[in-house]
């Protein structure tokens, strides 16, 4: 068994200095683990700790280039360019430290009159997540960080109202999503069983800027990434800066399926936020999966990404795209890991899981039943990111850290999180704190 060795805390992005390349950091951490060993068994202890940091995170690729600094959080009005010709917020980042660009007067015109007015006095308008217009009930306001919401008047909402909003948006899709042609907007209808629309869900989108400081060191790697998280953490966000940064500044042919409009926004020409990457749109959500294929067979991508990976066919097609040599990004709801291993439409991405039948001497060799779960496959994303909070990630090597909890163990996991000061810190080698199984 590997002996254990503390975690270190490490500042992976260095504003000046070469000191804290990747390499750098690498034997620090070597060096910290094997200083905690005795001295009789150090030869042992190196190479352990040699075994167990390449097994989980693997040598960087060559010449591998000094991460950008993460961005700071603007705190006043002085300059910076926006994507597009649209307002700047910093506020609106919500602890991301970046740029952001809502268009929010775009989304304010669809609501009644007298709720567009209180949103435009209403001085938390930048933190402003979505607005909820039920019929027969009060409008409602939620924000950034709050779990509740706040009522924007006494009344309720009408028929009349509820209409008028529809024709603002225009057709709703067969997910009930439509956005707001040039915007990052999406509205969701609630509808009655007679099809009638008797809710309104109207999101904000923000192209906000930073987030890949949080993970630029694993697009070196050319590996396939899945994002997992709850609605509403922020995971389309991050794909939509992604797909810019790996157009722009990587040079890679990106593409990506837009199955709701919601990574390049609504209308035929995409939002400036994606920089080079290409949009393909889907006509039916089921359709998904045919379209992340035909992305790969007709356009020649070196990138696809793909937002909100949902049934057992869309997670077949990602196999075969990652099978054909194509750089893969997706994500998929869930909390924990430990949520796509029991979910059996998703397990597929992480390698799927069987039953396995042991013998009597092995059963007794491994001290275990004569059942037990085991990867059936290499997993289609090599790695996998919780997005606990927007500032707050943990990240796996999958097939390391799926091995470990079929057999009921912690894997070793990188936390990746922002400081006090909006800088990227990276704990290595800390105990995964997830549920098993």
């Amino acid at each position: 068994m590997l002996p254990h060795f503390p975690t270190a805390r490490i500042e992976h992005y260095p504003s000046k200095t070469p000191k804290g390349t990747a390499a750098t950091l690498a034997r620090r951490s070597f060096t910290r683990a094997a200083a905690s060993f005795p001295a009789a068994s150090s030869v042992h202890a190196m190479a352990a700790c040699a075994a167990r940091c390449l097994f989980m995170f693997p040598l960087l690729p060559p010449k591998f280039p000094l991460p950008h600094p993460p961005l700071r959080r603007r705190r006043g009005g002085g300059g910076g360019a926006c994507i597009g010709a649209a307002r700047c917020s910093p506020e609106a980042s919500g602890g991301w430290g970046g740029i952001v660009e809502d268009d929010l007067a775009e989304l304010l015109q669809i609501l009644p009159r007298d709720l567009r007015d209180n949103l435009q006095n209403e001085p938390r308008k930048d933190q402003l997540l979505e607005v909820v217009l039920d019929l027969g009930r009060r409008p409602e306001a939620r924000f950034l960080g709050d779990s509740g919401g706040q009522y924007l008047r006494d009344s309720e909402i009408s028929q009349q109202e509820l209409e008028a909003a529809q024709q603002a948006v225009g057709e709703f899709g067969g997910d009930n999503r439509a956005g707001i042609e040039g915007t990052l907007h999406r509205i969701s209808a609630i509808r009655s069983r007679k099809g009638m629309v008797v809710g309104l869900t109207c999101r904000v989108g923000r192209a906000v800027t930073g987030h890949v400081d949080m993970v630029r060191d694993l697009l070196n790697y050319k590996e396939n990434i899945l994002f997992l998280g709850r609605p509403g953490v922020g995971k389309t966000t991050v794909m939509r800066e992604i797909a810019r940064v790996l157009a722009d500044e990587f040079q890679k042919r990106v593409v990506i399926v837009d199955t709701s409009n919601e990574i390049g926004g609504d209308g035929d020409i995409p939002h400036a936020a994606i920089g080079g990457a290409r949009r393909m749109q889907v006509p039916e959500p089921s359709m998904q999966h045919r379209v992340m294929i035909e992305a790969v067979e007709n356009h020649m991508p070196e990138v696809v990404i793909v937002d909100e990976i949902g049934t057992e066919a869309e997670a077949q097609a990602c196999r075969s795209i990652a099978e054909r040599g194509v750089m893969l990004i997706g994500t998929a709801h869930g909390e924990r890991l430990a949520n796509i291993i029991k979910n059996p439409t998703l397990s597929d991405l992480i390698g799927g899981v069987e039953t396995v039948t042991l013998g009597d001497d092995e059963a007794r060799a491994r001290r275990s039943q004569k059942s037990i779960l085991e990867r059936k496959a290499p997993p289609t994303f090599p790695f996998l990111i919780e997005m606990r909070e927007r500032h707050y990630w943990v990240t796996h090597r999958t097939e390391r850290s799926v091995d470990m909890l079929l057999h009921g163990k912690k894997p070793l996991v990188e936390v990746r999180k922002r400081d006090n000061e909006f800088q990227v810190v990276i704990e290595r080698w800390a105990t995964y704190d997830g549920d098993g199984l």
